[in-house]
């Protein structure tokens, strides 16, 4: 680890092979806290390449628990976490939205890093069962168009890390490496980010892999997805555009308006509302702009004909239906 260290600290990239094995390594407990620490803290002050990302993904996806879903036409919804933000639950709400309209949601999440309710800690509010159980996954994908894909269940490598991230508090690598492990692999992703540089970064890696679709998303003021506060900037497979509040029907809206609340018990009711049709109209809105991007990305279509199937999905209670069969198949 000190030879490691001192190239990083002497403004050296690891390659992709280096990046795997010491993570790894990290991963199996090889090292002590306190040089973990001091790889972390390094990549802190001056970023992480793109081969170490890779390298760094790698790592993680040889570790996890894996899953055979090729019968499937997967996507993702997540973003990187890290925008300080505390927003209510939009991505997961709109999981369920694009399960609604008829695509298979593979949902990879963990609690909270930034916000006070993150996916798995409402999700696990209303009962919804965590496992790595294959069929059981594959069930809900059959009858409920998603499957909840916990985290720790599926990386449990992590554990070794975990303290030393918590020790930290602040954010490491391991932010923006959560939408890069869906243990699932899908075969489409919508990843919001919380900075123009960490886009560029997931850019250069999702070109990397072939047959995939994406779409890359920042909010200009901050948000890691389209909030509807300003202008959002986009980045698919072959296509960069600037989205507006205007291209969702929506004025620009403000901060306060999107705020989750500050316990799992108000992010949940949120939630409840919007699948019910409750919530207020910028609530609304918001979740429809990130389902149809999703819907876009996976069905390959424009955005206005994917915002339809949004709003189909979410004013039909299609978007509901699926969030109560999830349910019911977790008793």
């Amino acid at each position: 680890m000190k030879e490691i260290l001192t190239r990083l600290i002497n403004h050296e990239n690891l390659d992709e092979k280096e990046s795997k094995e010491i993570l790894i390594d990290i991963s199996m407990g090889k090292y002590n806290h306190e040089q973990v620490a001091s790889f972390l803290t390094v990549f802190m002050l001056r970023g992480t390449s793109t081969n170490e990302l890779i390298g760094f993904r790698n790592a993680l996806l040889e570790l996890c628990v894996k899953l055979d879903f090729s019968d499937f036409e997967t996507i993702d919804l997540c973003g990187t976490g890290g925008d300080n933000k505390n927003t209510f639950n939009i991505s997961t709400l709109a999981s369920f939205v694009t399960a609604g309209a008829g695509i298979h949601v593979a949902k990879h999440g963990n609690y909270s890093v930034s916000s006070a309710c993150g996916s798995s800690n409402v999700l696990e509010y209303f009962g919804i069962k965590f496992t790595n159980e294959e069929d059981y996954l594959k069930t809900c994908l059959n009858k409920a168009h998603i499957c909840v894909l916990h985290a720790p269940l599926f990386h449990p490598a992590m554990k070794n890390i975990a303290p030393v991230r918590k020790a930290l508090g602040m954010k490491t690598f391991f932010n923006i490496l959560g939408p890069l492990v869906n243990p699932c692999r899908p075969n489409n992703q919508l990843v919001g980010v919380y900075g123009l540089d960490i886009l560029r970064l997931y850019k250069s890696v999702f070109e990397t892999t072939k047959g995939f679709k994406y779409s890359i998303v920042h909010s200009l003021d901050g948000y890691d997805e389209i909030s509807l506060t300003g202008d959002s900037k986009v980045v698919s497979n072959n296509n960069e555009l600037l989205i507006k509040p205007k291209d969702f029907d929506s004025k620009i809206i403000s901060p306060e308006k999107i705020f989750g609340g500050n316990s799992i018990e108000q992010a949940a009711s949120i939630f409840l509302d919007v699948l019910n049709l409750r919530s207020t109209k910028e609530q609304t809105d918001v979740v429809l702009a990130n389902s149809a991007l999703a819907i876009s990305t996976a069905k390959e279509i424009g955005i206005s004909e994917a915002f339809d199937l949004a709003k189909d999905s979410l004013l039909s209670k299609k978007a509901l239906q699926s969030f109560n069969t999830l349910i019911e198949l977790s008793k």
